[in-house]
């Protein structure tokens, strides 16, 4: 078993007497396009938010007046503003591993001439803020914020590998552990083996599980106190590496890329 700690735990429910509910139903209405990424009416917004039209009016107006909404060109209803952007800026500039880690990315980038990323744990997620593109990507792989499944990622994966069995457990039992391609694993006893995998080699590997004809292979970053704060991708296509060759060349540098980043 890993002698990591787990993550820091969260309250289960907000404290009433601080939570304000109208600001989480307006940051719910930005959230919607997350799961349905198309402009969308104001009815589409109060169904998915699940309030009363006349309430979606009222946030979707203030939303657009402070540039987080804005009336698609096509006039098919709704879209995120540019304002949200703002806001994306300031996470990454203001976090202090994102900003240590550019430089290494960067010289990872040139010594694999693959995509090479940089993912951050969210609970039963991962969510990419550094991405340096390769010579071909598919455009969903090129964005920052993109949130992946952890069960399924090799960064997730990573990152389990890193934390005690019942934290992992707990993950794994909380996760929707729907398939993205027909090669993602869903099972718990093979999830827990490629972890159990991953503790082992240092690293960790997923072929197609998030994209077809994609491999990719994920090292931990840790704290001081050996807990897993992120996670360095490297990224390539099945078209131009075997698997075993892609471990054999990738995973040092990964793994080192990683240690450097650690502590």
């Amino acid at each position: 078993m890993s002698k990591a700690k787990g993550p820091p735990a969260q309250a289960a429910t907000p404290d009433p007497r601080l939570y304000i509910q109208a600001v989480e139903r307006a940051m719910r209405v930005l959230e919607v396009f997350g799961h349905d990424p198309q402009p969308l009416s104001l009815a589409e917004i109060a169904a998915a938010v699940g309030i009363d039209k006349s309430g979606a009016q009222r946030l979707c107006h203030t939303l657009r007046h402070l540039g987080y909404l804005e009336a698609d060109p096509g006039g098919q209803g709704l879209r995120p503003g540019l304002r949200l952007m703002d806001r994306s800026f300031d996470f990454l500039r203001m976090h202090p591993l994102v900003e240590r880690a550019t430089p290494a990315l960067m010289e990872l980038r040139r010594a694999t001439q693959e995509r090479v990323d940089l993912s951050l744990p969210d609970d039963l997620s991962i969510v990419y803020a550094v991405r340096l593109q390769s010579k071909r990507e598919t455009f969903f792989a090129t964005l920052v914020g993109r949130r992946l499944p952890a069960f399924c990622s090799s960064g997730g994966r990573a990152m389990m590998a890193a934390l005690p069995d019942a934290v992992v457990e707990d993950i794994l039992a909380r996760s929707d552990r729907r398939p993205l391609t027909p090669r993602t694993i869903t099972a718990l006893p093979a999830l827990r083996a490629k972890i159990a995998e991953a503790r082992t080699d240092g690293y960790a590997l997923a072929c197609e599980e998030g994209l077809l004809g994609e491999i990719v292979l994920a090292a931990a970053v840790r704290d001081r106190q050996g807990r897993p704060v992120a996670a360095i991708h490297i990224a390539a296509s099945l078209s131009e590496w075997e698997e075993a060759d892609f471990r054999r060349r990738m995973a040092p540098l990964a793994m080192e890329a990683a240690r450097a980043l650690s502590g």
